[in-house]
């Protein structure tokens, strides 16, 4: 950072290509050094890091990735000692707007990079997760990747069969998620479900542990009874419903195996059992914390810090005469506030604090979210606290005796 004529350097880097960045060199006062593109390969890398450290040893590194294909700069920079500001793109893309020319170049961009890095006083270090923590965060986002491809495959399976049977609501809602697609696999029309008939369907059901199977073989034939007319496209819808079902059961696996995966990988993190004392935060949505995070509080500075990155610290938006107008950040992670919020939901239910927690504030007339965002603010400082102090949490804490001491 510029410390007043010194000799400091600011490196700005673009980084939005995988093959290479664009790197910018500025001394304390904001002028250009070098501007050049970098192969984004070890032996460059290094060799750049080395020609940089020759010149300056006091060197600030801003870039505005924190992964993907920086992960290498970062990890290089980070083995040797330095120290790296990220700068997120939209703030890149924001400050732009306030120097000369409205063209966009990488050359640019990499310079208002170096040049917010040596203006800037409130830009946080880039901390590197260990390898529990970026190995979570690559998990949970296969996670969330595969989670929001399954219910549209499932409901375009089924979809597929109401279109020509429209019976077969029945058996669906009789089967459930999971026996429905496991029918969709073996039967898709009405005829070819009299002729299995009802006991022999719900053998073929249970042999595949579809519960209920006798109830949804003969809610199944039933349905089709009713309709003995092909409509037109029945084969091709079949013949598509049974492909879609076959791939969401497989999808529905592999997210199986990967909650293994994160509940397995999250327990080995230092912080996994003081996480999971927390009521309401089991295995998936701790990991996701940790993912997020790091699972380094020392890298948000306070907990009223992790709260603003998680929107649960509201911002002021006061003008004149109004005053006391509070809103939730525009931005922050969507991620870390799903965790705090779905983890306040059940813990308004299942542990006896919180529940008093949330009734009190239900009673100061806030309404159910109101409550609920509050709880999960709560919960953020209690779990901050717990981190903190690597103690687990308790229902009823031990009270210190004043009169004694």
């Amino acid at each position: 950072m510029d410390d007043g004529g010194s000799g400091a350097r600011d490196l700005g880097w673009y980084g939005r290509g995988q093959a290479e960045h664009h790197r910018t060199v500025i001394d304390a006062d904001g002028a250009g050094m070098l501007s050049r593109r970098v192969p984004n390969s070890g032996p460059e890398l290094l060799e750049l890091i080395a020609d940089v450290l020759n010149v300056s040893e006091e060197v600030t590194w801003a870039i505005d990735l924190n992964a993907g294909g920086a992960a290498l700069l970062i990890a290089l920079l980070v083995n040797h000692g330095q120290k790296v500001l990220h700068i997120p793109g939209r703030t890149v893309h924001y400050a732009s707007g306030a120097y000369r020319g409205d063209g966009k170049t990488d050359a640019k961009d990499a310079y208002v990079i170096a040049d917010q890095a040596r203006m800037r006083r409130d830009l946080e270090p880039l901390a590197v997760g260990n390898d529990v923590s970026v190995d979570l965060k690559i998990l949970t986002a296969r996670r969330y990747d595969l989670t929001a491809d399954a219910p549209a495959q499932s409901t375009g399976c089924v979809h597929n069969c109401w279109n020509t049977s429209p019976h077969w609501s029945g058996p669906t809602n009789t089967a459930g998620p999971r026996g429905a697609l496991v029918l969709l696999t073996g039967y898709q029309t009405p005829a070819a479900l009299r002729r299995i008939g009802t006991s022999r369907l719900a053998t073929w059901l249970k042999n595949r542990k579809v519960r209920s199977s006798a109830a949804v073989a003969a809610a199944a034939v039933q349905a089709a009874e009713a309709q003995h007319t092909a409509v037109p496209g029945e084969k091709p819808a079949a013949a598509m419903a049974a492909k879609l079902a076959r791939e969401v059961m497989a999808l529905d696996e592999e997210i199986s195996e990967t909650d293994t995966l994160i509940e397995g990988r999250f327990r080995e993190h230092q912080h996994a059992e003081v996480i999971l004392s927390m009521p309401g935060m089991g295995p998936l949505p701790s990991a996701e914390f940790i993912a997020v995070t790091g699972g380094n509080m020392d890298a948000f500075g306070t907990s009223d810090r992790l709260a603003d990155v998680a929107g649960l610290a509201p911002v002021p938006r006061d003008s004149g005469r109004i005053s006391g107008n509070l809103h939730r950040p525009r931005r922050y992670s969507r991620r870390l506030l799903r965790v705090f919020y779905l983890s306040a939901q059940v813990a308004a239910r299942s542990c006896p604090v919180s529940k008093r927690f949330y009734d009190r504030k239900r009673s100061e007339g806030k309404g159910h979210e109101q409550a609920l965002l509050a709880l999960a603010r709560r919960r953020l400082n209690a779990l901050w606290a717990l981190i903190r102090d690597g103690r687990p949490f308790e229902t009823n804490p031990p009270q210190v005796d004043t009169a004694a001491a």
